[in-house]
Protein backbone atom coordinates (compact mmCIF):
# COMPACT_ATOMS: atom_id res chain seq x y z
CA UNK A 1 0.00 0.00 0.00
CA UNK A 2 1.49 3.41 -0.99
CA UNK A 3 -0.98 5.32 -2.75
CA UNK A 4 -4.28 5.74 -3.93
CA UNK A 5 -7.02 7.75 -5.91
CA UNK A 6 -10.65 8.77 -7.12
CA UNK A 7 -12.89 7.24 -9.58
CA UNK A 8 -12.11 10.07 -11.82
CA UNK A 9 -8.28 9.85 -10.86
CA UNK A 10 -8.64 14.05 -9.76
CA UNK A 11 -7.58 13.68 -6.39
CA UNK A 12 -4.51 11.45 -5.60
CA UNK A 13 -2.65 10.50 -2.33
CA UNK A 14 0.59 9.15 -1.77
CA UNK A 15 2.20 7.46 2.39
CA UNK A 16 5.42 6.84 3.33
CA UNK A 17 5.51 3.33 5.68
CA UNK A 18 2.92 1.06 7.79
CA UNK A 19 -0.14 2.74 8.34
CA UNK A 20 -1.13 3.06 11.82
CA UNK A 21 -3.99 0.82 12.17
CA UNK A 22 -6.85 -0.62 9.75
CA UNK A 23 -10.06 -1.47 10.71
CA UNK A 24 -13.97 -1.78 9.52
CA UNK A 25 -16.04 0.93 10.59
CA UNK A 26 -19.62 0.47 11.37
CA UNK A 27 -20.82 3.92 12.55
CA UNK A 28 -23.93 5.53 11.44
CA UNK A 29 -22.03 8.43 9.81
CA UNK A 30 -20.00 6.77 8.21
CA UNK A 31 -22.28 4.29 6.53
CA UNK A 32 -24.18 7.51 5.04
CA UNK A 33 -21.40 9.29 3.57
CA UNK A 34 -20.30 6.18 1.89
CA UNK A 35 -24.16 4.58 1.23
CA UNK A 36 -23.09 1.55 2.57
CA UNK A 37 -23.35 -1.07 5.28
CA UNK A 38 -19.78 -0.19 6.54
CA UNK A 39 -16.64 1.27 5.17
CA UNK A 40 -12.96 0.65 5.66
CA UNK A 41 -9.90 2.92 7.05
CA UNK A 42 -6.40 2.94 7.69
CA UNK A 43 -4.54 5.92 9.45
CA UNK A 44 -2.05 7.44 8.38
CA UNK A 45 0.41 9.58 10.78
CA UNK A 46 0.36 13.28 9.14
CA UNK A 47 3.61 14.38 7.34
CA UNK A 48 3.96 11.19 6.40
CA UNK A 49 1.15 11.25 3.33
CA UNK A 50 0.49 13.62 0.79
CA UNK A 51 -2.09 15.12 -2.02
CA UNK A 52 -0.77 13.92 -5.42
CA UNK A 53 -3.25 15.17 -7.59
CA UNK A 54 -6.27 17.83 -6.73
CA UNK A 55 -6.95 18.74 -3.10
CA UNK A 56 -10.39 17.38 -2.32
CA UNK A 57 -12.91 19.31 -1.15
CA UNK A 58 -13.71 19.43 2.60
CA UNK A 59 -17.40 18.84 4.30
CA UNK A 60 -17.48 19.32 7.92
CA UNK A 61 -20.00 16.58 8.86
CA UNK A 62 -20.29 17.42 12.79
CA UNK A 63 -18.07 19.75 14.83
CA UNK A 64 -14.33 18.67 14.59
CA UNK A 65 -14.90 16.15 11.78
CA UNK A 66 -13.77 16.69 8.69
CA UNK A 67 -14.64 14.45 5.61
CA UNK A 68 -12.36 14.76 2.34
CA UNK A 69 -13.79 13.93 -1.09
CA UNK A 70 -13.32 14.58 -4.80
CA UNK A 71 -15.35 17.78 -6.12
CA UNK A 72 -15.88 16.18 -9.68
CA UNK A 73 -16.70 12.51 -9.07
CA UNK A 74 -17.74 12.56 -5.23
CA UNK A 75 -15.54 9.55 -4.54
CA UNK A 76 -15.08 9.61 -0.08
CA UNK A 77 -11.20 10.30 0.22
CA UNK A 78 -10.48 11.06 3.66
CA UNK A 79 -11.30 11.88 6.84
CA UNK A 80 -9.87 14.04 10.04
CA UNK A 81 -11.00 14.46 13.73
CA UNK A 82 -9.65 16.59 16.51
CA UNK A 83 -10.01 13.01 18.71
CA UNK A 84 -7.58 11.70 16.04
CA UNK A 85 -4.74 14.48 16.88
CA UNK A 86 -1.50 13.99 14.03
CA UNK A 87 -3.58 11.45 11.59
CA UNK A 88 -5.41 11.18 8.99
CA UNK A 89 -8.02 8.26 7.59
CA UNK A 90 -8.21 7.30 4.28
CA UNK A 91 -10.67 4.63 2.73
CA UNK A 92 -9.31 1.45 1.84
CA UNK A 93 -11.38 0.97 -1.79
CA UNK A 94 -9.31 3.96 -2.78
CA UNK A 95 -5.73 2.34 -2.34
CA UNK A 96 -3.99 1.88 -6.35
CA UNK A 97 -4.06 -1.67 -4.41
CA UNK A 98 -6.81 -2.29 -2.35
CA UNK A 99 -6.05 -6.12 -2.15
CA UNK A 100 -3.18 -5.23 0.20
CA UNK A 101 -5.05 -3.84 3.13
CA UNK A 102 -5.19 -6.08 5.96
CA UNK A 103 -8.39 -5.30 8.61
CA UNK A 104 -7.30 -5.82 12.16
CA UNK A 105 -10.86 -5.13 13.48
CA UNK A 106 -14.34 -4.11 13.56
CA UNK A 107 -14.95 -0.67 15.08
CA UNK A 108 -18.53 0.75 16.27
CA UNK A 109 -19.83 -2.59 16.23
CA UNK A 110 -22.09 -1.61 18.62
CA UNK A 111 -23.81 0.54 15.59
CA UNK A 112 -23.69 -2.41 12.80
CA UNK A 113 -26.76 -3.19 10.79
CA UNK A 114 -28.35 -6.35 12.38
CA UNK A 115 -29.00 -7.81 8.17
CA UNK A 116 -25.53 -8.00 7.74
CA UNK A 117 -23.35 -10.81 8.41
CA UNK A 118 -19.85 -11.15 9.00
CA UNK A 119 -17.93 -14.76 9.26
CA UNK A 120 -14.85 -13.18 9.77
CA UNK A 121 -12.77 -13.75 13.42
CA UNK A 122 -11.40 -9.80 13.51
CA UNK A 123 -12.23 -8.14 17.22
CA UNK A 124 -14.73 -5.96 17.12
CA UNK A 125 -15.25 -3.07 19.54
Amino acid sequence: MSGGRCLCTAVRFEFDGAPLWQAHCHCESCRRNCAAPFTSFFGVSDGSWRWTGAAPSVYVSSPGVERMFCGTCGTPMAYRADRYPDETHFYAATLDDPAAYSPQEHVHWDEHLPWLSISDTLPRR
